[in-house]
């Protein structure tokens, strides 16, 4: 069997290429990292959570006409994705005050904003992903005027999506990440949600104890990442709580 040509590796998921032409696999690592990978550790299980996850949340953007570019899960740690151009920037949705955004304005964590709070970061590991203006955006060509308006549109409709469903399983929304993505159809591009939707990407906070369940375990030294991913996990019903069993006494 023929080794499969490696097209892009990150610090998360390796992309593959596809069985297909215009597909890739994306494969999730074990691998997890902060600070702009200054913090590192391998945590066992963690590729396999964020693929299910992702399935999960790629899924039922598809089923309400978000477009992704997911197609579907291949095995416990690679899913087939369409291969698109990736628009440069991170576009973070904020719903309450928290890290970086914390630091920047001195609001307390965890304090609710007046409404959803969309910035855009230049991808660039080398620059530290540094925050960006619209002006920057449409000065550097890294997005025209219309995409800016469909980004911001799949940005929020997403956040709609994400926040129910957590609200549903007793979490809170309080931020997360997504990246853009351009398919090619011919004479036409379109937009889509690509990369990964994960705890990885998310802050997700328990809505009674305010327990972190996103990758601020990691940065923090909170606990085991795991964990928190599986409770995630088993609250969305993506994977079965273990049933624990008592002994039967035989006579």
């Amino acid at each position: 069997m023929a080794r499969r040509k490696k097209i892009y590796e990150g610090k998360a998921k390796i992309l593959y290429e596809g069985p297909e032409p215009g597909t890739l696999v994306q494969y999730f690592k074990d691998d997890a990292t902060a600070f702009n990978a200054k913090k590192k550790d391998v945590i066992d299980g963690k590729g396999v959570l964020n693929n299910r996850l992702c399935e999960y949340f790629m899924t039922g953007l598809n089923n309400i006409g978000v477009p992704t570019h997911f197609i579907r899960r291949l095995n416990m740690r690679e899913q087939l994705v369409r291969a698109c151009e990736i628009v440069p920037l991170e576009v973070i949705v904020r719903n309450f005050a928290a890290g970086s955004l914390s630091e920047r304005l001195g609001i307390e964590e965890g304090t609710q904003l007046p409404r959803p709070i969309i910035e855009y970061c230049y991808k660039d590991d080398a620059l530290g992903d540094p925050l960006v203006t619209e002006e920057h955006i449409a000065a550097f060509g890294w997005a025209s005027a219309q995409d800016m308006d469909d980004i911001l549109s799949l940005a929020l409709r997403v956040n709609d999506f994400l926040a129910g469903v957590m609200y549903g399983v007793g979490i809170k929304l309080i931020d997360f990440k997504i990246e853009i993505g351009r398919i090619y159809e011919g004479d036409f591009q379109r937009l889509v949600v690509a990369d990964e939707i994960s705890p990885d990407s998310c802050r997700l906070w328990d809505i009674e104890s305010g327990r972190k369940l996103d990758k601020d375990v990691f940065r923090r030294d909170l606990g085991n990442l795991s964990d928190a991913y599986s409770e995630v996990a088993h609250r969305l019903g993506v994977l079965p709580r273990a049933q624990v069993t008592k002994p039967k006494l035989i006579n």
